[in-house]
C-alpha cells in the first residue's frame, strides 16, 4: 500500500495546477490516496480565488481517490499543516506531505514509499526528505543527517506522535540539553532565532518546531541526495515566502534514486557541506543578490 498523499493549497491557482500536474507524472500517482486540504480565505480578495482554486481541485484524477477538505475558516498554513497531517495518521502510519508550491520529479513518489518501506521500523529515523538544496559537488543517493527540511517530506505517525506544538517548551529543552547550536546548524543559520519569533507571534511555523521535536528526540533523517523537490514559491505571490530563492535546489529527473538501508548514523560529509552552504546562503553577499536578481525580474515583468 501505498503512502497517502497531503496536499495544503490556498489561493495559488497557477502554483497548485503545476505542483499537481508534476505529481501526476510519478508512476506511483494511480496507486496513492491524494487527500487535500484547501484553507479558507482571510478576506474577500482571498475568498475568490479559493473558489478559482477548489473549483480546479474537483477536476483533480490520476490518483487512486482523491478527498478534498474545504475549511470555512482561515487557519492559517501552520494550523492546516499540524490538523492534516495528524487526521490522516489517525487512519494510515506513514503520510507525504506537500504544499502547493512545489515542482516535483516524476522519481518523487517512488523515492518516497521506498523509504518509508525500508525505515518504517526504525526508531532512528524520523523523516524522510525528498529536497535538498544544490549541495554542488556532493551529491549522494542518499544521506542522514540530524536535520529536518520541509519541503516534500514523508513521515511515520510514530515520529509525528512526538512533534511538540509549544515552541516555549522546545526551546526550553534545547537551551538546557545545550542543543542550540547544533539547532543551528553548528552556527552557520538561525533556527533559534527562527524558533523565537514563532514563540513571540512574529511567525507561526510548524516547520520550525517539527525540526527541534526530531532533534530533542535524537532523530535523523534520511534525504534524498539529490533534489526531488523544487520550491517555487519564493516569487512574492506567498505568505510565508520571501523574495527569492533562499536554498536553491536543482530538480533531478534523470532517474530514480537508489535507496539501500544503511545504520541510521549523521552522515559527516553531508553536515560540513550543508553547514558550508548554509552558511553562504545566509551571508549579506547571497541575500543581496537575491534582493537584486528579484528587482531585476520585477522590471522584466
Amino acid at each position: 500500500m501505498k503512502a497517502p498523499i497531503a496536499l495544503f493549497t490556498y489561493n495559488r491557482l497557477s502554483h497548485t495546477k503545476e505542483l499537481v500536474e508534476s505529481l501526476q507524472k510519478n508512476e506511483m500517482a494511480s496507486e496513492s490516496d491524494l487527500f487535500i486540504f484547501s484553507d479558507g480565505g482571510k478576506n474577500e480578495e482571498d475568498k475568490q480565488k479559493v473558489l478559482e482554486v477548489r473549483s480546479y481541485l474537483q477536476t483533480i484524477k490520476c490518483f487512486k481517490s482523491v478527498t478534498i477538505e474545504e475549511s470555512l475558516e482561515n487557519r492559517g498554513l501552520a494550523n492546516s499543516v499540524i490538523y492534516g497531517v495528524s487526521k490522516i495518521l489517525e487512519h494510515f502510519d506513514r503520510i507525504i506531505v506537500l504544499e502547493d508550491d512545489f515542482v516535483l520529479s516524476p522519481y518523487f513518489l517512488r523515492f518516497m514509499n521506498e523509504a518509508l518501506d525500508i525505515y518504517a521500523d526504525e526508531e532512528k529515523v524520523g523523516c524522510v526528505n525528498g529536497h535538498v538544496m544544490d549541495l554542488k559537488t556532493y551529491q549522494p543517493e542518499t544521506f542522514f543527517i540530524r536535520h529536518t527540511d520541509s519541503v516534500g517530506w514523508g513521515t511515520w505517525r510514530r515520529a509525528w506522535k512526538l512533534f511538540e506544538p509549544d515552541g516555549k517548551k522546545l526551546l526550553s529543552e534545547l537551551e538546557e540539553r545545550g542543543l542550540c547550536d547544533v539547532f543551528n546548524m553548528d552556527g552557520t543559520y538561525p533556527f533559534i532565532k527562527m524558533l523565537r519569533k514563532q514563540i513571540a507571534g512574529q511567525n507561526s511555523s510548524w516547520a520550525i518546531r517539527w525540526r527541534a521535536s526530531m532533534l530533542l528526540n535524537d532523530k535523523v533523517s534520511i534525504n534524498a541526495g539529490k533534489s526531488l523537490v523544487e520550491h517555487r514559491g519564493s516569487d512574492g505571490s506567498g505568505t510565508h515566502c520571501g523574495k527569492g530563492e533562499l536554498f536553491p535546489a536543482k530538480l533531478f529527473s534523470e532517474r530514480p534514486l537508489c535507496i539501500v538501508k544503511e545504520e541510521p548514523i549523521e552522515t559527516p560529509e553531508a553536515r560540513r557541506v550543508m553547514k558550508r552552504m548554509y552558511r553562504w546562503y545566509n551571508s549579506k553577499i547571497h541575500k543581496a543578490w537575491i534582493e537584486i536578481s528579484y528587482r531585476i525580474r520585477l522590471l522584466c515583468v
